[in-house]
């Protein structure tokens, strides 16, 4: 990857101008604000791509990924830097939330001929825990109704997004799920999978995943009944928070709703969402 470059050492010093082109670089490109407070966490992140790469300072790495040649490597760079915290049904009052108004949905469909048609966006997935809760979720509130649900699942993070694809968790990560619906929408692995649990494939194949910047405008093709942002917005500035969230509101349905995390709010951002309780707003 690099050629030419002195070995890293765990001692390598990041200077306060390393610190600050990296920040830049990461808020121009995914709108993460690295604040001073984050110089560590930096530091700690990206010394294992100077070592992997074989770079001798962080002016060397930064100069590296702002070439053409780097353009994988800022990838992994910004990999690197994101959170990928997240585990099944996490603020399950969200999901209950979703139950409600999908039956009342069904309810309503029940008087027509017509499917009931879902479009929901897990937008900043992860690991992909969220979508696969949002899969089994709408799943069980459809029970016994014609349906058709359509889950897209973004992230900035290919490495988050390669775990996701699979499906595949260990066991320790699906104890949040009931026994009755780990029965019902997981395999239990065998052989050298001992210990894991796939996601069965009627659920996988309502999900499409790709990797999608948040600074970036979604194809106007796209139009969702939900949109799930939780957990991602703590990361951006004000302008920023404003910028997503109004485009969020771009892509939703008439009468569409827009979920955050519980430590989120849109109180002080200019938007045309109503609110409805914490959290939660709609369109």
């Amino acid at each position: 990857m690099a050629e030419n470059r002195q070995g890293y050492s765990p001692g390598v010093e990041m200077r306060d101008l390393d610190f600050e082109r990296i920040s830049r670089l990461v808020y121009d490109l995914a709108g993460i604000n690295l604040h001073d407070g984050k110089k560590e966490l930096v530091k700690s992140r990206l010394g294992k791509r100077l070592r992997h790469g074989n770079f001798g300072s962080f002016s060397d790495y930064y100069r590296y990924v702002t070439t053409q040649a780097g353009a994988d490597e800022l990838i992994a760079m910004i990999d690197s830097l994101s959170t990928n915290l997240t585990y099944f049904f996490r603020e399950e009052k969200h999901y209950k939330k979703l139950e409600e108004v999908v039956r009342e949905m069904a309810k309503e469909q029940s008087q027509r001929t017509t499917t009931l048609r879902l479009r929901v966006w897990s937008a900043g997935c992860s690991t992909g825990e969220e979508p696969y809760t949002l899969a089994l979720v709408l799943n069980e509130a459809l029970t016994g109704r014609a349906g058709n649900i359509t889950i897209l699942a973004t992230d900035i993070s290919t490495r988050a997004l390669k775990k996701a694809v699979t499906g595949i968790y260990e066991k320790e990560r699906v104890n949040t799920i009931s026994p009755p619906l780990l029965r019902k929408y997981f395999q239990l692995g065998q052989g050298r999978w001992q210990g894991h649990y796939r996601v069965k494939k009627n659920i996988r194949e309502m999900i499409s995943f790709k990797r999608f910047n948040l600074k970036e405008t979604l194809d106007a093709d796209y139009c969702f009944d939900f949109i799930f942002c939780r957990n991602v917005m703590i990361y951006f500035d004000k302008r920023t928070q404003e910028e997503v969230v109004n485009r969020f509101y771009d892509r939703l349905h008439e009468g569409g709703y827009l979920f955050i995390g519980h430590s989120e709010s849109l109180t002080g951002l200019s938007h045309r969402f109503t609110y409805v309780q914490p959290s939660i707003y709609r369109k």
